[in-house]
């Protein structure tokens, strides 16, 4: 790198050297405002070597697990979306295969439009409706709605409107609360070393992609499904444990390793999401 870097600086000074002798001196003037910009130039050249813009700041490594934080220019909000809102009987359960939460049922389900197999589930939207606010979690599929509507819960539904009005004009937006504890990795139901079904649980951010570390050394990206999990499968992920990545929507990542297979099992993860925009 020093090399490169030196072999730079002596072709600017010979360029330099050349425009010199070529010049009357009569030119002094523009003979030192050309050396100057020539200056200047190889000065931001060499800067612009080490600042790649596409970069990633350091990997935060602790124990078996790795949170890398992209350095990209985004938008500092998520899109605000216009809609209407209606209600059903939730129970936390749905289409997108998280269990039933009877705790905590500010839940929603997405419409049909925008659901984009699976994409928002796990989502947390912040939507503002004629009487208040309330934030929920999207876990299911409203086949019929259309885009920019909102199947809320009853309960949720209460909190933006009164219950009799069933149907209101709403915003909607998604957001990145604080949540409590780390990622968590969920095994589906008849998973095994041939088909490996695996959810990503309790994470701020929506999920965008996720990928396992085969034998080769190589990262490989499992397909999502409808019903939200990332299905590997001819072949399958091996016997484990496994090496696992999981990028949100804005591109941060978290690695974790270890992690040990199992039927119908939840393996806590290590590490959470910084705040999307």
């Amino acid at each position: 790198m020093g090399r490169g870097r030196a072999s730079g600086w002596q072709g600017e000074a010979l360029i330099s050297m050349n425009l010199e002798c070529a010049m009357p001196r009569k030119h002094e003037f523009f003979r030192g405002l050309l050396r100057g910009v020539i200056v200047l130039l190889s000065m931001l050249a060499l800067l612009g070597a080490g600042s790649p813009a596409a970069a990633k700041a350091p990997a935060q490594a602790v124990g078996d697990h790795t949170l890398w934080l992209p350095l990209v220019a985004r938008a500092n909000t998520n899109p605000l979306h216009t809609g209407i809102a209606t209600y059903y009987y939730a129970t936390g359960a749905g289409a997108c295969g998280f269990d039933a939460s009877p705790s905590d049922l500010m839940v929603a389900a997405m419409n049909a439009e925008e659901y984009n197999n699976a994409s928002y589930c796990g989502a947390y939207v912040h939507v503002k409706g004629p009487k208040g606010t309330v934030i929920v979690r999207i876990v299911d599929l409203c086949p019929e709605c259309k885009a920019g509507h909102l199947d809320l819960s009853q309960q949720a539904f209460a909190a933006i409107a009164d219950l009799p009005q069933g149907r209101v004009p709403i915003e909607w937006q998604v957001i990145s609360p604080d949540i409590p504890g780390s990622i968590a990795w969920h095994f589906k139901d008849g998973s095994n070393q041939w088909w490996t079904a695996i959810q990503v649980r309790n994470h701020r951010n929506p999920i965008a992609k996720l990928e396992y570390l085969n034998g080769s050394g190589q990262w490989i990206a499992v397909p999502r499904v409808s019903y939200n999990y990332f299905v590997q499968t001819g072949p399958g992920m091996g016997v484990g444990p496994y090496t696992l990545r999981v990028t949100d929507w804005y591109g941060n990542q978290i690695t974790n390793s270890g992690i040990q297979p199992g039927d119908n099992i939840t393996v806590k993860g290590i590490g959470q999401f910084p705040p999307g925009p």
